[in-house]
């Protein structure tokens, strides 16, 4: 035992010289090649001496880096996200600044500039090492795993006995449609998934089962995350709708809709959500009920005393490797993605979207930043023994976008969604509890061109001109609705309150048209009662055969005032929903459940006067974003209307054989079943709405867990999460 004990303290000194002999071995290198850079004295130095001084400056900033770092990273917890990790880049300089000055006789000496390249690199070289020689030692990784939960064990309530049912971590890949999960595998694009599912390496045993889901008629995360968190999609028509008894545009990843929106749902189920029982909400649009907050839309760009959302950052640049890491990947993945926007402008694309102004900083937040402090998050979580976990990682679905959902492009993102999948269940097994992860989506993505680049003119100027109003010479581009954007707005602090980048009519007589993917809503603000097709027809008697007539459009729902919901389509095509009608017209092409989704929606207070779906091909899959993307999502029509669930064969099946799974208030109900197979039943939330406060769990330095991107899902060095569990007060 002794010796063991020895051993392993000499493997761990051996570690830490090795680092600190490659600092400064890359501090001695940098000191040759950058003018700015000197470790001697004006009248030189031998080389034995101008060696000792680097070392000495290495391991001077190493331990100002382990000591100082963290603290500052706290003190400028309100800084916004996206401005502290460049801002580490100089925090970093002074580090290395003043761990020059402590050098004896004044041998160290460094330009402000110079300073932050220097400290960059070894910070980078640093984190290498480290990793490298970690690879090369797994007990090392896991007993400082087994170290973290052994240290939250010890923090727990005395006399109580830690956790003993297993926790569940839900991982949403956003986007990620089942078609599209089930082709990564094949292609070995995710090899933790395959071998999840059985499939890798040959012959080996399954431990997850496959369920694909139908979502709603809006297919996108608003409404399938608030149904999968709270339980209910009831009155979310669409990403974005116009409300006329308030005279608002509801957007779903506006921070005040989705407050709102929890709200509504809270108050219709009357309980708090998924996540109620010591649960954490890590890149949601929602809480989900979840004491632990962090990253999450609703509260992470409101701003005041109590709001400290913006903690979650903090668990990832608390460690000055790991923002430097982030930092150096987010300026990769700009000139990635500039550099695979470029190719397909020179090779004659099609489909193809503007990829350009802020975008690539966009993808780059999504792909890097959120991933990995989302990650990192997760993993403090599963270190602490929360009983359910549930994160939304973006990266696909904003890349998808503008990419397609198919391509090169999506592959390098598939491939590092898979490493992060890998270093979750790595973590797992090092946890103070045992977990089971449970991989889903919250809908696909369907490719097709947009209707702007096909006919020449947005969805608006198709309605300005069935109604007789003129319509601009050149089409606008319509207003995005992914999910990253307001991700990114709320990282900045940029105030995304007001506006909802739609533009309003001039004239309140004048329609109101929003574009949710390939879903379309027209709204006529003057009128404070949802029209019926005979108030229409009176008053532009062309609307509704102009739109439905022309080839760019699937079908319409309207409500006639004698026989209620109506779906109209081309050639006078019309199917009254209530009247069960037998042939089912221009819905037949978009598959089983479009009529019951259609007439769920018709039911909702706040559908819009007429609800335009697009045009779909059923044999290329292919639909007509009324946005600017080449793969979208918010109607009916292909893979978009099919995600996935992927649970531990351990849980029970999600629905008997030859059922099916509809609807993300299904999938709540399911989640919810397994949750309570394993600690019992969720307690529901009497009385009032239980929106959670605006406030977050901040985070604080008292576990570190590695994140990386290695292949093998090893730790890279000194790259390290940080992460607080301690209890917050919540409004309920």
């Amino acid at each position: 035992m002794g010796r063991g004990r020895w051993r392993r303290a000499g493997s761990a000194l051996w570690r830490v010289v090795a680092v600190w002999a490659v600092s400064t071995l890359t501090m001695l290198v940098l000191a040759g090649i950058l003018p700015d850079f000197k470790l001697q004295s004006e009248d030189g130095d031998s080389a034995t001496r101008i060696a000792v001084t680097a070392a000495f400056g290495a391991g001077a900033f190493g331990l100002l880096s382990a000591l100082v770092w963290p603290l500052l990273v706290r003190a400028l917890l309100l800084v916004p996200a996206l401005v502290l990790g460049l801002l580490a880049f100089f925090l970093n300089g002074s580090l290395l600044l003043l761990a020059l000055s402590l050098i004896p006789e004044n041998r160290g000496e460094a330009g402000a500039e110079t300073a932050v390249v220097v400290a960059a690199v070894m910070s980078a070289v640093a984190s290498a090492a480290g990793g490298a020689l970690a690879v090369r030692d797994d007990d090392a990784y896991r007993r400082r795993l087994y170290r973290l939960a052994d240290r939250r064990r010890r923090r727990g309530t005395p006399g109580q006995p830690g956790p003993i049912a297993p926790g569940t971590v839900f991982i949403q890949l956003d986007g990620v449609g089942h078609d599209i999960l089930t082709a990564a595998v094949a292609k070995g694009l995710m090899p933790t998934v395959a071998r999840w599912l059985g499939q890798s390496p040959p012959g080996s045993v399954p431990t997850h089962r496959l369920t694909p889901w139908r979502t709603d008629w809006s297919s996108q995360t608003g409404a399938s995350q608030l149904g999968i968190l709270h339980g209910s999609t009831f009155d979310v028509p669409a990403f974005r709708w116009y409300e006329k008894d308030t005279g608002e545009v509801m957007v779903s990843n506006r921070p005040a809709s989705a407050v709102e929106l929890q709200r509504r749902a809270v108050r219709r189920t009357g309980d708090g959500g998924l996540l109620t029982v010591d649960g954490a909400s890590r890149g949601n649009l929602f809480s989900g009920g979840a004491e632990q907050l962090a990253l999450v839309l609703s509260v992470a760009a409101r701003r005041g005393k109590g709001n400290r959302s913006r903690a979650g950052y903090f668990a990832y640049f608390s460690d000055p490797a790991n923002a430097v890491r982030t930092a150096l990947s987010f300026v990769a993945e700009v000139f990635r993605e500039i550099g695979e926007s470029t190719r397909a402008r020179v090779e004659r694309r099609r489909p193809r979207v503007g990829r350009g102004g802020l975008y690539p900083f966009i993808r780059a937040f999504a792909t890097v930043v959120e991933r990995d402090v989302v990650v990192a998050a997760v993993i403090g979580d599963m270190l602490a023994g929360r009983s359910a976990v549930y994160a939304d990682l973006v990266a696909y679905d904003e890349v998808a976008h503008h990419s397609g959902p198919t391509g090169r492009d999506v592959e390098k993102v598939l491939r590092r969604l898979d490493r992060s999948l890998a270093l979750l269940s790595q973590v797992a097994e090092h946890a103070p509890r045992a977990y089971r992860i449970v991989l889903l989506s919250d809908h696909g993505q369907s490719p097709g061109e947009t209707f702007r680049a096909r006919y020449g003119l947005t969805l608006a100027d198709l309605v300005r001109a069935g109604c007789g109003l003129p319509v601009p010479r050149r089409a606008q581009r319509t207003h995005s609705g992914a999910e990253a954007r307001a991700a990114v707005r709320a990282a900045l602090r940029r105030p995304v309150e007001e506006g909802t980048g739609e533009r309003r009519p001039a004239r309140r007589a004048e329609p109101i048209v929003l574009a949710s993917g390939n879903l379309g809503l027209v709204s006529f603000p003057d009128v404070g009662h949802r029209m019926t097709r005979e108030e229409i027809d009176r008053r532009h008697p062309a609307l509704l055969p102009t739109l439905a007539n022309h080839p760019g459009i699937g079908f319409l729902l309207v409500r006639s005032a004698g026989r209620g919901p109506l779906v109209l389509g081309a050639r006078g095509a019309e199917v009254y929903l209530d009247e069960d009608p037998v042939d089912l017209g221009p819905l037949a092409d978009f598959g089983p459940g479009a009529l019951e989704a259609v007439r769920r929606t018709d039911g909702f207070p706040h559908a819009a006067d007429i609800m335009v779906n697009s045009w779909y091909d059923p044999q290329d899959g292919e639909v007509l974003a009324f946005e600017e993307q080449i793969g979208s999502h918010g109607g009916l029509g292909g893979a978009q209307s099919r995600p996935f669930l992927l649970s531990p064969l351990v849980l029970s099946a999600p629905v008997a054989d030859g059922e099916e799974l509809v609807g993300a208030e299904a999938v709540h109900h399911v989640l919810r079943r397994w949750l309570g197979e394993a600690v019992g039943p969720q307690v529901p939330v009497t009385g009032a709405a239980p929106i959670p406060a605006e406030a977050s769990v901040p985070l604080s330095a008292e576990a570190s867990v590695p994140v990386n991107d290695s292949p093998s899902g090893a730790p890279t060095g000194t790259a390290f999460a940080v992460v607080d569990h301690a209890p917050q007060d919540k409004t309920r």
